[in-house]
């Protein structure tokens, strides 16, 4: 044996001794630290609490109105809208059009030139005046049968026409005046002072939003459940407040299209936070039932043979049988399982075991 060779025995030797030395110490090391690695999944992971208790989310279950109801979707239509045109044509010779501005029923909008009408109007005055003249003297030849009833009946009418060609005239010249025909809001304007306008001349809008109205449509199906007066509630488009109306239409048939019923309700809008156009959804309610228990949809589990939930008693989960009712598009009714004043697991069901224990994470209304 050469002395590379007796070398490398030595070296080989020496780590077989080391490594005997050395291995109850890694051995023991290497089991410790796989028993804290089970001991931190069991508290940290998925659903674990505390002590190995599972996390879980609550809600104390009490009582709450319940509606029986239709769910739908709408739109707000002011309560009065009207573009404002005029009758006649002619000059603007007086504007009170302001955009935006909140006018009162029969407020003066704007006056068109009658000059030429007003001096018809006098002319034909003056030719009534004479008309009436020569008919108090036919009548006096009549009276004495120096004229014949025909001649007399002429000289009548020729007032009577007259009489009639002045409304009329009188009639054309209110309709140089044009007066907001309800109060509202001004909105754009479309014509200026001196512009000429005609009947297909759009001069502005006027709008009216108090009340507002909510149209929408539901199933045929309920169309003879439905009354006027009925109540509904609707909530616009990224709001959360909730309003309230009542129905004042009905549509007297169903679109046979959509096989649909169009209804409309009216809800106060004095501040115009309701605006026109706005979406809208609507809970049409039909009847109240009055208090019950509901909980959410997804705190439920169904079985084969009825559903469950679990509630907290003395720090553990408690499988409970529930009967549900009415079942709404987040909520559930609960008829039997359930009292007030339970704690109801709403969240971290699928890590709840039966009678195991659970810590509360958070206690939800």
């Amino acid at each position: 044996m050469n002395k590379i060779t007796k070398t490398i025995v030595s070296l080989l030797v020496i780590v077989l001794i080391l490594g005997i030395a050395f291995y109850p110490k890694v051995k023991k090391t290497f089991f410790a630290e796989k028993k804290e690695e089970g001991k931190e999944k069991s508290k940290g992971g998925p659903g674990g609490g505390k002590g190995g208790k599972t996390t879980v989310v609550v809600m104390v279950v009490k009582s709450t109105r319940l509606d029986d109801m239709i769910n739908s979707t709408g739109s707000i239509l002011p309560n009065e809208e009207v573009e404002i045109r005029s009758e006649i044509a002619g000059r603007i010779i007086q504007l009170n059009i302001k955009e935006g501005d909140v006018v009162q029923k029969g407020t003066i909008l704007l006056h068109i030139n009658d000059d030429d009408l007003q001096a018809r109007l006098r002319k034909l005055g003056y030719n009534k005046k004479l008309a009436e003249d020569n008919e108090a003297r036919q009548k006096v030849l009549l009276q004495k049968e120096a004229i014949s009833q025909r001649e007399y009946d002429i000289a009548v009418n020729s007032v009577n026409t007259i009489s009639a060609d002045i409304e009329d005239l009188k009639a054309q010249i209110l309709k140089t005046t044009i007066r907001a025909p309800f109060s509202g809001t001004v909105g754009f304007r479309y014509v200026s002072m001196g512009s000429y306008i005609s009947p297909t001349t759009k001069i502005a809008t006027l709008t009216n939003t108090n009340p507002a109205k909510i149209e929408f449509s539901i199933p045929a199906k309920y169309a003879s459940q439905i009354r006027k007066g009925n109540t509904i509630e609707f909530v616009t488009e990224n709001e959360t407040k909730t309003y309230a109306g009542k129905v004042y239409a009905i549509d007297p048939k169903i679109d046979p299209l959509t096989r649909t019923l169009q209804i409309r309700a009216l809800s106060p809008n004095p501040g115009g936070v309701l605006v026109p156009g706005a979406f809208a959804k609507v809970n049409l309610i039909l009847k109240t039932k009055g208090s019950a228990i509901l909980v959410p949809t997804e705190a439920v589990i169904p079985e084969s043979k009825g559903s469950k939930v679990f509630v907290v008693k003395n720090g553990k989960a408690v499988s409970t049988k529930v009967e549900l009712g009415t079942r709404g598009e987040k909520n559930v009714e609960i008829l039997s399982g359930l009292s007030i004043g339970d704690t109801l697991i709403t969240n971290g069901i699928i890590q709840v075991k039966p009678d195991g224990e659970v810590d509360i994470k958070e206690v939800v209304q």
